[in-house]
């Protein structure tokens, strides 16, 4: 019986990406009527999941934090991509949508993700243990990413507006760079073991016992289809997306939540596979996948839209107004008191929810 789960398992996560990539040639740049619609949210969702199952099988075969590094980075690579086609058909309309979906990311991840995460493992094994070292790291480097991208422009007088001047961008698209490859060098290299799950007396759990490592040939199979249901996810949210508009606008909400709904669909991988590590009470795991996610859309997204406004037209605004500018302040704080005991309770994971609540709130009303 377990075999023939597995052989459908396998099947199953083989064909939906295969479907995916497939159903996005019939439907790339065509209006799509009601039952399509439904029918591309239904491949999207299989495909979500077959990406999950693909990432985790890459992850057991190379380890951490190789594994949620190899998720964090296809997803958003592919998400950039995204972002930059959406923006060159939007015109001036697109011109905060790297600023919303950027900034979306962070707070999805840093509040959404993590407080789910802490959640899961909280209620599960009453509190969530991981290390504090190589996450204190990682929540410095999502902070600093994220005021020198999206909180400077705000303050700027080299040009009208929330934007950077030309070399102002340039100096912020190389910093997010240099900083995102010393924080990769860091994780995978240097300081590895900082960014290993850890047991409930510390020690640093080095690989997993209980289930055999896949092959090589496996793990490449399982590559491969992992970036044929990403590019599936992001290029069916992208055909759906003028629904998504649509819908957004006839309900009266600001073009902001445009923004959140993609880096909602984007970041659909990863919300699942840090909730399926929390379960197995591999928090650090959870951790890793949503501040290496947030970090990885600022580190590649912004350099991504600098090197795009060379021949985009209208205006690039990545400048966040007060009120998330108050949003990003709160959550920083938050997480670093989360984060410096190396373990947290049902009350953190309440307080970061709340804070994603607030954020959605007040995205929908402004």
């Amino acid at each position: 019986m377990i075999t023939r789960l597995r052989a459908l398992t396998r099947a199953w996560t083989t064909v939906v990406p295969v479907l995916a990539v497939v159903l996005l040639a019939l439907t790339w740049g065509r209006g799509l009527p009601a039952a399509v619609v439904v029918l591309v949210c239904v491949v999207l969702a299989g495909s979500v999941l077959a990406a999950v199952h693909h990432a985790e099988v890459v992850a057991h075969r190379v380890g951490e934090p190789f594994g949620s590094l190899v998720l964090a980075i296809a997803v958003t690579v592919i998400e950039v991509a995204l972002i930059v086609t959406l923006m060159v058909d939007g015109g001036a309309k697109s011109a905060t949508l790297a600023r919303d979906t950027v900034f979306a990311a962070v707070m999805i991840t840093c509040n959404g993700v993590v407080g789910l995460s802490l959640l899961v493992a909280s209620l599960r094994h009453r509190t969530a243990v991981f290390n504090a070292e190589g996450t204190g790291g990682a929540l410095a480097t999502v902070a600093t990413l994220a005021t020198l991208s999206l909180v400077l422009p705000t303050f700027t007088t080299s040009k009208p507006g929330p934007q950077f001047s030309g070399v102002q961008l340039t100096f912020a698209a190389l910093s997010s760079l240099i900083l995102y490859a010393v924080f990769v060098a860091t994780q995978t290299v240097r300081h590895r073991d900082y960014f290993l799950p850890i047991t409930r007396q510390g020690q640093v759990i080095t690989s997993e016992d209980h289930a055999e490592r896949p092959s090589a040939r496996t793990a490449w199979t399982s590559l491969g289809l992992l970036a044929l249901a990403l590019v599936g996810v992001v290029g069916l949210a992208k055909g759906v997306s003028p629904t998504i508009e649509s819908g957004v606008a006839a309900a009266g909400l600001h073009h902001a939540v445009v923004g959140v709904i993609i880096a909602l669909l984007v970041l659909l991988p990863e919300t699942i596979a840090a909730l399926r590590s929390a379960r197995r009470d591999r928090v650090q795991t959870s951790l890793n996948l949503a501040l290496g996610s947030a970090m990885a859309s600022i580190g590649l997204t912004i350099p991504a839209v600098a090197l795009a406004s060379v021949w985009l037209s209208g205006p690039l605004v990545l400048g966040l107004g007060p009120t998330h500018m108050l949003l990003l302040l709160l959550t920083v704080v938050v997480a670093s008191l989360t984060v410096v005991p190396g373990r947290a309770t049902l009350l953190q994971s309440g307080v970061h929810l709340v804070i994603f609540a607030a954020y959605l709130e007040l995205a929908i009303n402004p």
